[in-house]
């Protein structure tokens, strides 16, 4: 994968740049993929049936409203993307099982981690544009990420 700094020295102009917000916590730091999106608030229902998915090595993109009080994402939805071929997940918000996840062979970058659970009510939206940390994300744009940060482009790049 071209790293997002080489990118950026190719086409700035052209890719959205996330603000720095993000720690890394898969096993995988360099991931990319077209991107599909959840839009949850404390509730991961959405993002467990988005995983449930083929993956086809795309990133999901799940917006949880910058929420720190609980997580969006665990060991067993990260494992669920992994057999189910997801390149990486971005979660604007929290996961846990950290330990478990950093063994996964998957891209994860999140705000932070929180011990406590999501509720499940199914409540959010798919596919939707979304935007935080200074990018819009809309579905089908192309997501490269690595220790250096997130870049996004309206189409594949490398």
């Amino acid at each position: 994968m071209t790293k997002t700094a080489d990118l950026y020295d190719q086409h700035g102009a052209s890719l959205q740049i996330s603000e720095p917000l993000f720690r890394d916590f898969g096993g995988h730091s360099d991931f990319s993929g077209t991107i599909a999106t959840a839009k949850v608030f404390e509730d991961n229902s959405l993002v467990r049936a988005t995983l449930e998915q083929t993956g086809a090595g795309r990133v999901l993109v799940v917006d949880g409203g910058g929420s720190l009080r609980c997580a969006l994402v665990g060991d067993i939805l990260a494992a669920l993307a992994v057999s189910n071929g997801w390149s990486g997940i971005v979660v604007y918000g929290c996961i846990r099982d950290a330990a478990e996840i950093a063994t996964l062979p998957i891209g994860l970058k999140a705000l932070n981690t929180c011990p406590a659970k999501s509720v499940k009510r199914g409540r959010g939206q798919l596919e939707v544009p979304v935007r935080f940390a200074g990018i819009d994300f809309q579905p089908g744009h192309y997501l490269y990420a690595d220790l250096d940060g997130i870049a996004v482009a309206p189409a594949r790049l490398d």
